[in-house]
């Protein structure tokens, strides 16, 4: 099983409605994945899906207390922004060969340009 969305990739969250704005209205939100989950079909999105964990002090010089951290949304609530358009979008994929290699690579489906995250190639 693959996803289409990778480590590093700019995604939008959809249909949040834990995010507000100040006259009540949702507002959408976009961040970097910062982990996947293949098996659980999960990403973690940078600044979205904040939960209070308790922390226990694991050490001398390590300090407990209250963290907040980001917990996992489902694969299917986000979409990928493309890098050229600037637009939440549905990939496609395409052959391309490099040399003597062919490799298999992302397509934005509205602009046509290449998918390529920081920690490719």
């Amino acid at each position: 099983m693959s996803l289409n969305i990778k480590k590093g990739d700019k995604v939008v969250v959809l249909g949040t409605r834990r995010q507000k704005d100040k006259n009540g209205n949702a507002k959408t939100v976009s961040g970097k994945v910062l982990a996947v989950n293949v098996e659980k079909e999960t990403v973690v999105v940078e600044g979205y899906n904040m939960v209070t964990k308790h922390r226990k002090p694991r050490g001398r010089e390590d300090q407990g207390g209250i963290v907040k951290v980001e917990a996992p949304v489902h694969v299917s609530n986000v979409m990928l922004v493309c890098p050229k358009c600037g637009e939440a979008t549905r990939t496609g994929h395409k052959l391309v060969t490099e040399g003597d290699k062919t490799i298999k690579v992302r397509v934005c489906k509205k602009c046509g340009a290449e998918i390529v995250t920081p920690n490719e190639r």
